[in-house]
């Protein structure tokens, strides 16, 4: 990776500590994901249990922060799960969670883009929506409403992310302290306002069901799995992990604290949300806003909300897009896509290329596309991504990477590190799919499948702890309770993707199998280990030092 790195040219600057990865943590996840999911996630699947489904997602969130934050310390540069994915099981499962990342955060940008063009209406009272976007009648339905705001929002923080990181944190961090003293208004705002029966009983009785859990523990999931959206901001903080002062240190703090106190305010929000409103009539584009529409003495604060949650939007938006920007500078860097896309200008020491590039792919998107057919796409992205990263951190700390196999590390425990894997994997896919499909009647049985699938779980976890030792040990900091925190986090995102619907996998497999396509035709022939490869065949020679000497 150090090698690769100097295909950048110039060194990006190490210039963030702790409390700048916490300040980007804070902007990256509090604004957008919740803003946009909250609702959307309780008016269809959870109702008041969204609190729960927060709580869930949280856990998820911070058992795959931990396997991310071993890779970012023991490899501090840029390119996250792609670098990660890239040492551990080789370029082709690299490039697909890659390309993966990339669509994930491409469309979340935008489906938030568009969420800022209702909360800036509601800011200013106006139906943003229906004034400010335009109807083109040619189109078909979710792709016939052009949105010119979101476009110019995503075009402005590209220009500033090409500027300078450094003055991007600052600037976040003035933006996401404003924007919590917004998010603790609306929280007191919310308890003080709402109703607590309102957690448990609808606006229509006659056709909506009530309880706390109005549809029962799989709405819950269902919710947890749309909302994880609102955490997938870490994920960028661990990505410029290149530009980190003290690495060891301040990665863990960053990345760990800033999941630990998201998830606390979603919960604290998801609460302040239900007792303003029964779940039934919560507006799922705009649900905090909208809570306060049409209340005589409170109606000023659907305006703030507005405005607080438009500035929670933009410093989302910028932590996402500087995120995605290293992502796309690592994968050309490798050569799987086009090098230019690696440079880093001298002058800022960004990505600029990068940066330009996913902003005016991002704003194209936001121009045109629904929130709905954006967000099932991201769901499946980010979970597929932290799945990848939990095996893979297990992978290299029994086995190893790949470039200590090549210099003849030991791999004795590989295939029985690949067989825990499969079989703790298929145990996880077992056990949703019998929560998923199991008949509840006979009484007992869905029970007895659920309990036999955890079993076996828990017993291969622990069969494989006993038998095969650890091939390495961090020197600096790793994942504790090794291997039931990764394992734990491997279930927990096998079960939330079986909460997707069937048309989020049929989106996903095309994306995939378009991205496959493209590896096969272009990346594996231009990429930088077929490069070395043809190099070292032809020449002879081995590379001895990292300047990529050759002799």
């Amino acid at each position: 990776m150090s090698r690769v790195r100097a295909r950048s040219g110039a060194d990006m600057a190490r210039a963030l500590r702790w409390w700048d990865l916490v300040g980007l943590g804070l902007g990256g996840m509090v604004g957008a994901g919740v803003f946009v999911t909250t609702g959307r996630a309780a008016r269809l699947y959870a109702g008041p249990g969204v609190v729960v489904s927060y709580a869930i997602a949280g856990l998820c969130a911070l058992l795959s922060a931990f396997c991310y934050t071993e890779f970012a310390v023991d490899l501090p540069v840029a390119g996250g799960a792609f670098s990660y994915l890239r040492v551990t099981f080789g370029e082709m499962a690299a490039f697909l969670t890659g390309a993966n990342l990339i669509m994930e955060y491409v469309f979340s940008n935008a489906a938030v883009a568009r969420s800022f063009t209702a909360y800036l209406g509601t800011a200013v009272g106006v139906d943003a929506p229906s004034q400010w976007r335009i109807t083109v009648h040619g189109l078909p339905k979710g792709f016939n409403q052009v949105d010119l705001v979101a476009v110019g929002v995503i075009l402005l923080i590209s220009v500033c992310i090409c500027y300078s990181t450094k003055e991007s944190s600052v600037v976040n961090m003035v933006l996401t302290a404003v924007h919590v003293a917004f998010i603790l208004f609306i929280i007191g705002m919310g308890f003080r306002h709402g109703d607590a029966r309102n957690l448990t009983r609808p606006a229509d009785p006659s056709h909506n069901p009530g309880g706390f859990f109005p549809h029962g523990a799989v709405g819950v999931f269902n919710g947890a799995a749309m909302v994880y959206l609102s955490y997938i901001g870490y994920d960028a903080v661990s990505t410029m992990a290149e530009e980190v002062e003290r690495p060891a240190r301040d990665i863990p703090v960053g990345v760990s604290g800033s999941v630990v106190l998201v998830t606390v305010l979603y919960c604290l929000m998801a609460a302040s949300m239900s007792m303003l409103l029964p779940y039934d009539a919560i507006d799922p584009e705009a649900p905090f806003s909208g809570a306060f529409k049409g209340r005589e003495r409170s109606a000023w604060v659907s305006n703030v909300i507005g405005a607080g949650a438009s500035l929670g939007i933009l410093t989302s938006l910028m932590v996402a897009m500087l995120g995605q920007a290293r992502y796309l500078c690592v994968i050309g860097r490798s050569g799987v896509m086009p090098a230019f896309l690696a440079r880093v200008n001298p002058r800022t020491a960004t990505p600029v290329n990068a940066s330009a590039f996913l902003g005016v792919f991002t704003a194209a998107l936001a121009l045109f596309t629904e929130l709905d057919i954006l967000l099932n796409l991201v769901c499946i992205g980010t979970l597929f991504v932290f799945y990848m990263v939990a095996n893979a951190v297990v992978y290299r700390r029994y086995v190893g990477s790949v470039s200590e196999l090549a210099r003849g590390g030991s791999s004795g425990a590989r295939w029985p590190t690949l067989v825990f894997l499969l079989v703790f994997s298929l145990a996880a896919l077992a056990f949703t799919l019998a929560w998923k499909l199991a008949p509840p009647e006979p009484r007992g049985v869905r029970a007895g499948l659920l309990a036999a699938c955890a079993a076996l779980a828990v017993a291969v976890v622990a069969a494989f702890q006993a038998l095969v030792p650890q091939a390495r040990v961090p020197e600096l900091w790793g994942v504790p309770g090794m291997p039931w925190v990764p394992a734990a986090s491997v279930f927990l995102n096998v079960f939330l993707l079986g909460s997707l619907d069937r048309p989020s996998y049929v989106r996903f497999a095309i994306f995939s199998a378009a991205a496959l396509l493209v590896y096969v035709l272009y990346s594996v022939h231009a990429s930088y280990d077929a490069e070395e490869s043809g190099r070292l065949d032809v020449d002879g020679g081995k590379v001895q030092d990292e300047a990529c000497t050759v002799v």
